[in-house]
């Protein structure tokens, strides 16, 4: 079913000088990406100065039409999935409606998040003051539900605030519902920030990360996405590559060896329960 992923290919419209994109999976039905940080998925008149979209490029990248059938926020890194056709598209949005895809993210926090858990914690609705300027601004929190794992920890040298040291933990997240932007809200209502995060996060530490790693994205990447082919049915398992949080990782002395996330992620999807926290 699966076919190689396709290195810089010269196709019409197709601009060279920039850097494809990585495909991580693709078929006749169906094309996965691997995202990078700081790219929009699709054209926005939030940001017209953006020349460059996945949605396009990747378009142009193989000479057809794609469909998108799902979203991350323009600073997540990882796994995105497009479909080839309208109706693909279609069945790929029902198992999405229906909570068969599973996805997993990496996250590096403040602090030392020491227990796994779900949070149950319900969130309001967030709105764009262009986008959202016709929506309905008094409606209630909305359920949102994200499952953690703390995979690793470091403690570093540097005062942050009245701190002598700053510590941080990666964390692993599965997301159970879909809120807008709710990794980034739960890990903060957690008081475990997401490093890079400048709209919920920690300014004093996205500031010493860019300092002393040179790291200026968010640290979340959507690494793992597990789901139902639209077609034979079979369990496709995706996984993203760690782009920046390669290098963030080698120099906290965590694991960048992808086989361990993979088979991390493997079996952290298939869990089904865990202690709730509020």
């Amino acid at each position: 079913m699966s076919k190689p992923a396709l290195e810089s290919e010269s196709v019409t419209g197709f601009d060279v000088t920039v850097p494809p994109l990585t495909i991580l999976y693709q078929d006749d039905y169906l094309v996965v990406v691997d995202k990078p940080s700081g790219m929009l998925v699709h054209r926005s008149f939030l940001d017209k100065h953006e020349t460059r979209f996945v949605l396009q490029s990747l378009r142009d990248q193989l000479g057809q039409h794609v469909y998108p059938v799902h979203r991350l926020d323009r600073p997540t890194s990882g796994v995105l999935v497009f479909a080839l056709s309208a109706d693909i598209a279609r069945v790929l949005s029902q198992q999405i409606e229906a909570g068969l895809w599973q996805k997993g993210y990496l996250a590096v926090v403040r602090g030392y998040l020491k227990t796994a858990g779900i949070l149950d914690y319900p969130l309001k609705e967030q709105h764009d003051a262009i986008a959202d300027k016709f929506a309905k601004v008094d409606k209630a929190a909305q359920s949102a539900i994200t499952r953690y794992q703390p995979l690793a920890y470091v403690e570093l040298p540097f005062a942050v605030s009245r701190y002598a040291t700053a510590r941080y933990s990666l964390v692993a997240l599965q997301p159970l519902t879909g809120r807008k932007h709710q990794l980034r809200r739960h890990l903060a209502h957690l008081r475990h920030p997401i490093v890079g995060d400048t709209s919920h996060g920690d300014g004093k530490h996205n500031a010493l990360f860019r300092e002393k790693f040179a790291n200026d994205r968010l640290l979340l990447c959507a690494y793992s996405l597990q789901l139902p082919h639209p077609v034979t049915g079979e369990l496709l398992k995706l996984y993203a590559g760690l782009a920046e949080l390669d290098s963030v990782f080698e120099r906290l002395s965590w694991s960048t060896d992808s086989s361990f996330y993979q088979h991390f992620f493997d079996t952290f999807l298939e869990l089904k329960s865990c202690k709730k926290s509020q």
